[in-house]
């Protein structure tokens, strides 16, 4: 095939990953343009080449550094306070249970759907990976409506500038739908086989 979708996992086409989306189109079951990113000719390809990370975001702005999962995880793990932190407690959300929400307090405009993999009764902390919106569909799921975004832990994989610790950094995680840059402070750099294991905290769109 000569087009291949971004990688970005969003589950948009009714696939759960981009790989089952293309093994689909070649048992004829999608088409290409089941794809929300496949580029239509009436509006500008920028975002193919974007999802495949350009150095700059979708306003062209540019980032230091993109977020990849910790080796076997899908997603950079998100650390969420949802809005009404009591939920955590209240509803008994813990470890495997997939929560959805919008990050208002950063005022991002997506829902997400997340993988709880340690969640605090004491803080309402949640610490997850973001998933597609198919794992929400037709299965259980706990719907918090709108949390802050507390930080964001991944390897970092540079682009113009290594994490400086200590340092408030513009990075991009790398399964952003928006492709929008984010800011944050780099509070935890650790050297690993698989590369610079990061944790950015205090995070602004």
């Amino acid at each position: 095939m000569a087009w291949n979708p971004p990688g970005k996992d969003c589950g948009a086409c009714g696939a759960p990953t981009c790989e089952a989306f293309l093994a689909r189109v070649r048992r004829g079951e999608k088409a290409l343009p089941d794809c929300v990113f496949y580029p239509t000719g009436t509006a500008p390809s920028r975002f193919e080449g974007e999802a495949r990370h350009s150095g700059r975001d979708v306003l062209g702005g540019e980032y230091d550094f993109i977020l990849d999962p910790l080796p076997g995880e899908v997603s950079a793990r998100k650390i969420v306070l949802p809005f009404r932190p009591d939920l955590v407690e209240k509803w008994g959300i813990a470890a495997g249970d997939i929560v959805v929400g919008r990050p208002a307090g950063a005022g991002c405009p997506v829902q997400h759907v997340l993988s709880v993999i340690r969640a605090s009764p004491v803080s309402g902390l949640l610490t997850c990976l973001v998933v597609g919106p198919e794992v929400s569909r037709g299965g259980e799921f706990k719907d918090v409506e709108a949390y802050h975004i507390v930080g964001f832990e991944g390897i970092a994989r540079t682009v113009r500038r290594e994490p400086v610790f200590g340092m408030r950094q513009r990075f991009l995680p790398g399964y952003c739908m928006m492709n929008l840059t984010h800011t944050g402070v780099v509070n935890m750099i650790l050297a690993r086989s698989s590369g610079l294991h990061v944790r950015v905290e205090d995070i602004r769109l």
